[in-house]
């Protein structure tokens, strides 16, 4: 595919370094002759092979992003090459994130992506019983799942309620993996990375998954961090209360019931491996739970 691009786009074959590589993509630095100047590539499986259509899309749109200066889809698979942005001067803050949230949410909404509405985010812990259902029929997560469904039937029974106000503002460009490795900060000022998962909805759920999920929810600091998003510029009504819960709750709530889902579409369709499902079953228990708490105390 590599070599397809290069041709396309008048580039000489490079040489190849590999620098990252994931379970469903990878990335590599490479050297074009005869300067050795660089670009990297990235290459990716679905449901990440759309990434270089949601760049361009980005780029239309104002949001900072590394140039897509070529790519090719076949049979499902992704291989781009896109501008390498060079070394980071720094790790980003949380000052960072919310100038490149702000700039994100305000940019024109990009209409290929998909959306995730009031009525889509109400359908997750039904979406998530399905995923679960199938891996049962499949003879797979039957050990310690019990409470898994149970969560997910208590999210379900008030998920039309409490998924009230998900298109108030912000509302528009979710980047879905923002966090400070997804924000590169260069001699040149800042660019997003890792677009795979863009979607149209609320932007509250960046703000909610900018400090990560590996710890104990934390109100107080989400809050704060929404605070300082609306007073650099962001929509106001990000601090509005929404599904009868105050916007921070209600932020890492859905946020949670997002990953979940998003880990148990992977286990039964994606990856699809029996060996992983131990590591899967932990990660979506713990943000189950935790959902259950954000949303239903």
């Amino acid at each position: 595919m590599l070599a397809d691009i290069c041709a396309r786009t008048g580039q000489p074959l490079p040489a190849r370094e590999e620098m990252r590589v994931w379970d469903m993509s990878g990335v590599e630095r490479l050297r074009f002759p005869p300067n050795m100047r660089t670009a990297i590539y990235k290459y990716a499986v679905e449901p990440f092979a759309t990434e270089d259509e949601i760049l361009r899309a980005a780029a239309r749109s104002g949001i900072p992003v590394p140039k897509v200066v070529g790519s090719i889809v076949r049979d499902g698979t992704l291989g781009m090459v896109i501008e390498d942005l060079g070394k980071e001067v720094r790790e980003a803050q949380d000052t960072d994130g919310i100038v490149a949230a702000v700039a994100l949410h305000q940019a024109p909404a990009a209409p290929p992506l998909r959306e995730m509405d009031e009525d889509a985010l109400a359908a997750l812990p039904e979406l998530a019983l399905g995923h679960l259902r199938r891996l049962r029929d499949a003879g797979r997560w039957d050990e310690e799942t019990a409470e898994l469904a149970f969560a997910l039937d208590t999210l379900a029974a008030s998920a039309e309620k409490r998924a009230t106000g998900a298109e108030l503002g912000p509302y528009g460009w979710v980047h879905s993996e923002f966090h400070p490795t997804s924000l590169h900060i260069g001699e040149d000022g800042w660019r997003l990375l890792d677009f795979a998962r863009a979607f149209t909805g609320p932007g509250l759920l960046d703000l909610a998954s900018w400090h990560g999920t590996t710890g104990e929810p934390d109100s107080e600091r989400l809050r704060a961090f929404i605070e300082a998003y609306v007073t650099a510029g962001g929509d106001k009504d990000a601090l509005a209360e929404r599904g009868g819960l105050p916007a921070e709750r209600w932020a890492m709530g859905w946020h949670r019931v997002w990953v979940s889902e998003w880990f148990m579409e992977q286990a039964v369709r994606w990856i699809n491996n029996p060996e992983d499902d131990p590591l899967y079953i932990k990660v979506v228990r713990k943000h189950l739970l935790a959902a259950v708490r954000l949303l239903e105390a």
